[in-house]
């Protein structure tokens, strides 16, 4: 796994047996038969340390390096948590203490065996990182202060000690996460420099139990894992996966179609329609949790009339824009959490109704205005931003647009300087706290209080019953009314938020026909590879 061969000889060595340089862009008839090979975007790789790895594929990375206490299943992704490294586990009367009983006969990819000691460890060691996925596990009142005396182990066990008895699961789900993977103490431990608990190494390096290896991965151009053999389900069909950066749709599309690679997972809808009388390849769609909103800014002295707000979500074009430039990437979803959550809703009230929205804004004496928007360069989000625009014409309203590169953008919105934000938000993890926390609950609206959730971004004041009843939903035990408790924020939070989620996003994934059993990984988790085929 510390392998440095260049990507292209390690490929042509390990598929051909020969060793011999060749430029990524070269093509060959078919990929071998027990290798896949994907073209995906993946520049934003920055680290693939668990304790600090957040970006998309980065975490792709990760999922399939790694094994966590609980897992999903990559061929039943609804069925919810299940055990992994962890076989069972068990929640005190209190409801503050979780133990977690480690499964026994597991190796690392050096050979070490899986402890519970390992487990607490990977806890630990994220939590004192302080990276940014820290935050998911410093919910549950760990600190870099008190984490070793509140995760600690004893023989096979793992024991959780919490602040408070949260659901059992919220705590799951959160160590499902990609920061809830579980680490070799002592192979990092072995490579640590100074106080960085082996982040340099590991940022380049692997050091799990997962279903691969890392043979090698060279940033901005590709990725490569090895099938770990001793895996403890058992070894993964595909003997390799290299994952190569192709940035543009046509270039994803052209080498598909020559048969150079098995997957794509980039195609506009354009590249999609176009492939779509090629009978040696199919589309898959899969919904992924991300939700493209709009954002009102509660500054501004306009869209924070609650006419204006009520109005807007009659003036978006919902299922015209699903209907073009959307079309098959993104469907009309009017909730915060995502379908596939625990209690995700499909109610969508709002329509694209122009006349509904004169009448509300001349209700209240709104006939003109005009408010900017500051759009990322994606070509979507301006369109987005254009429909928008005409629309808000038609009541005399005018809209500007602003368009800038991504790192412009989240520097003026998280700044709360956006009056109208377009763009996308991600689950940080499988729970639905993870979105209700960001869309429905802001403690503290102050400038200088430096909050990263939308609503502060925002400038919204959430009502404190609404505060009070996300924070609520994270102590529930039981999961019927747990989920109505989401149901229920979510129909206050129609009717009163200033932040419009619009659409969900579908991830259309391009391969050949032989290709069997793949999964973006659906709302709730990153791709996974152990469970594909190719026929």
């Amino acid at each position: 796994m510390q392998n440095r061969f260049p990507l292209r000889a390690l490929f042509l060595a390990s598929a051909i047996g020969v060793a011999a340089p060749l430029s990524m862009s070269a093509a060959w008839a078919e990929t071998p038969a027990d290798t896949l090979v994907i073209a995906h975007q993946i520049d934003d790789i920055i680290s693939l340390d668990p304790g600090q790895s957040f970006e998309f594929s980065g975490q792709d990375v990760v999922r399939n390096l790694y094994d966590r206490l609980v897992d999903f299943d990559p061929l039943d992704l609804k069925a919810g948590i299940k055990p992994s490294l962890a076989q069972g586990w068990e929640v005190s009367e209190d409801g503050k203490t979780i133990t977690l009983t480690m499964r026994d006969g597991v190796t690392f990819h050096s050979g070490n065996p899986v402890r519970a000691e390992d487990a607490a460890w990977s806890l630990q060691r994220a939590v004192k990182l302080n990276k940014s996925p820290a935050f998911i596990l410093n919910q549950f009142g760990f600190t870099a202060e008190n984490v070793d005396e509140r995760v600690s182990f004893d023989g096979n066990r793992v024991i959780l000690q919490l602040d408070q008895p949260y659901a059992q699961s919220f705590v799951l789900n959160c160590l499902a996460s990609e920061v809830g993977s579980v680490i070799d103490k002592e192979t990092v431990l072995g490579h640590a420099e100074g106080e960085d608990f082996g982040n340099a190494w590991l940022s380049t390096n692997d050091a799990g139990s997962g279903p691969f290896t890392l043979a090698a991965w060279r940033p901005n151009e590709a990725v490569q894992l090895a099938a770990y053999a001793d895996y403890w389900q058992g070894a993964p069909a595909m003997a390799r996966v290299i994952v190569r950066h192709v940035q543009e749709s046509s270039a994803q599309r052209l080498l598909l179609e020559q048969g150079d690679i098995d997957v794509a997972r980039n195609l506009t809808p354009t590249d999609v329609e176009g492939i779509a009388g090629n009978e040696a390849v199919k589309v898959t769609d899969e919904l992924r949790g991300r939700i493209l909103y709009m954002g009102l800014s509660q500054k501004d002295p306009l869209l924070s009339q609650p006419a204006m707000i009520e109005a807007m979500k009659y003036l978006i074009d919902y299922k015209g824009m699903e209907e073009s430039f959307l079309k098959g990437q993104w469907k009309v979803h009017q909730n915060f959490l995502p379908e596939g959550y625990l209690g995700g809703s499909d109610e969508n009230p709002w329509t694209y109704d122009i006349e509904k929205a004169r009448q509300i804004l001349g209700d209240a004496g709104i006939t003109s205005g005009t408010v900017t928007t500051v759009v990322r360069d994606i070509r979507e989000y301006l369109d987005v931003a254009q429909t928008l625009q005409a629309a808000m014409g038609q009541v005399g309203l005018t809209l500007e647009i602003q368009q800038m590169t991504g790192a412009q953008v989240l520097d003026a919105y998280r700044a709360r300087q956006v009056p109208v934000f377009i763009g996308e938000w991600g689950p940080d993890y499988a729970d639905p706290h993870t979105n209700a926390s960001t869309f429905a609950h802001n403690p503290n609206n102050a400038d200088d209080a430096g909050l990263s959730q939308l609503a502060w971004r925002n400038s919204w004041a959430v009502p404190d019953e609404m505060n009070q009843a996300v924070e609520a939903a994270t102590l529930e035990g039981d999961t019927d009314k747990r989920v109505q408790m989401y149901l229920d924020i979510q129909k206050d939070y129609r009717e009163i938020a200033p932040i419009i989620p619009m659409f969900q996003k579908i991830e259309q994934a391009a391969m050949q026909q032989n290709v069997q059993n793949w999964t973006s990984g659906g709302s709730v988790s990153s791709v996974m590879y152990r469970q594909v085929t190719k026929e």
